[in-house]
C-alpha cells in the first residue's frame, strides 16, 4: 500500500491530557480532523478518563472522525516494561474501572518514589513540579521530565530519560505493574481487542522481541503495531513479517503527545497489503460506520 493512496486514515494511538499528552480530549479531536484522520484511538497510559470530553467534542461540532474508546495499559514480561493498547474497550466497564484503579494506585506509588531519588539527587521540588504538568491527571514520567526541563538539567524529554529516568540513572524506579495476561484479560473481558504497543521501541533484540511476541500471541493477544509515523522501511517491513509469523493483525498509530515536528496524528500511517488490519476484524456494521 502507498502512503499516498486514497484512503480512510486510522490512528489508533494517541494521548490527551488525562495522562501525559499535551492537548486537551477536545484539542486532540479537533487536531485530528484537521489532519485528516477518519478514525482517532485515545489511548491514555493506564486511564479512560478522556474519552467522554473527546466524544463530547465530536458531537458538539459535528466532526467527521470516528472516535474509538481506547486504553494504554502498563505491563511488565522478563523485567521489561511492555505496553498493551485495548480497542474499543467499554469505558464503563465495572472490571476495567477496577483495574485501572489499581493500576493507578502503583502510578501514584512509583511516581512518589522517583521524586524521592530526584530530591536525593539534589534536584527539589520534583513532586510538585509534576503535578503541576499533570493538572489533575496521574503523575507520570513524562511530567516528571517536564519539570526537569523547566530545571533545566535537559533540553529535550529524550536527554531527561537518558540522563534521569532510564534504567540505571538517578530517578529510576523499577516498574510494578500488571502482567500481560492480566491486560489481555481484562481487555477482553471489557469488549476489547489487545494490540502490543509500538515493538520496535523496546530495544529488544530479534531474539527476544520474537520470544514476546510469540508469549502474547500465547496468552490470547489480537494484534501488534506494525506502523508508526517515525519509523524505518525496515522496521515496518520486519514488523510486517513478524505479524505474519505469529499470525496477528496489525494496528497504526502516531503515539501521539504533542504537536512537534517528528510524530503527527495521523501521519505516514499505513499497513503493507501482506497483513490483515486490527479493523478488518470489526463488525461489518461497524466498519461502514467508521467510513462515514
Amino acid at each position: 500500500m502507498s502512503e499516498t493512496s486514497n484512503r480512510l486514515i486510522y490512528d489508533l494511538h494517541s494521548h490527551t491530557t488525562a495522562s501525559d499528552g499535551l492537548l486537551s480530549p477536545g484539542q486532540l479531536v479537533q487536531r485530528a480532523a484537521e489532519k485528516g484522520v477518519g478514525v482517532l484511538a485515545i489511548t491514555d497510559h493506564d486511564t479512560v478518563a478522556g474519552i467522554a470530553g473527546a466524544r463530547a467534542e465530536i458531537a458538539r461540532t459535528g466532526l467527521a472522525l470516528r472516535l474509538i474508546s481506547g486504553v494504554e495499559i502498563s505491563t511488565v514480561w522478563e523485567n521489561q516494561e511492555i505496553h498493551i493498547v485495548g480497542l474499543n474497550v467499554d469505558e464503563r466497564h465495572p472490571a476495567l474501572l477496577a483495574f485501572l484503579a489499581q493500576q493507578h494506585t502503583l502510578r501514584e506509588l512509583r511516581a512518589r518514589m522517583i521524586a524521592e531519588r530526584l530530591e536525593k539527587a539534589r534536584i527539589p521540588g520534583a513532586w510538585e513540579g509534576a503535578k503541576k504538568y499533570a493538572n489533575g491527571a496521574t503523575v507520570t514520567r513524562g511530567h516528571f521530565a517536564r519539570y526537569l526541563i523547566e530545571c533545566g538539567r535537559a533540553t529535550d524529554i529524550a536527554g531527561v530519560f537518558k540522563h534521569y529516568l532510564a534504567r540505571g540513572k538517578t530517578g529510576y524506579v523499577p516498574a510494578q505493574w500488571c502482567t500481560i495476561e492480566q491486560a489481555i484479560e481484562v481487555i477482553h473481558h471489557s469488549g476489547g481487542q489487545a494490540i502490543v504497543a509500538h515493538p520496535g521501541r523496546y530495544q529488544l533484540s530479534a531474539k527476544w522481541l520474537k520470544r514476546l511476541l510469540a508469549h502474547f500471541a500465547q496468552c490470547g493477544g489480537d494484534a501488534m503495531e506494525v506502523a508508526q509515523c517515525q519509523q524505518s522501511p525496515d522496521e515496518r517491513n520486519q514488523l510486517t513479517q513478524y505479524a505474519r509469523q505469529f499470525a496477528l493483525l496489525a494496528s497504526q498509530g502516531s503515539d501521539f503527545h504533542q504537536p512537534c515536528p517528528w510524530i503527527e496524528l495521523g501521519r505516514k500511517l499505513w499497513l503493507p497489503e501482506s497483513v490483515t488490519p486490527v479493523w478488518q476484524r470489526w463488525s461489518q456494521n461497524e466498519q461502514q460506520e467508521r467510513a462515514v
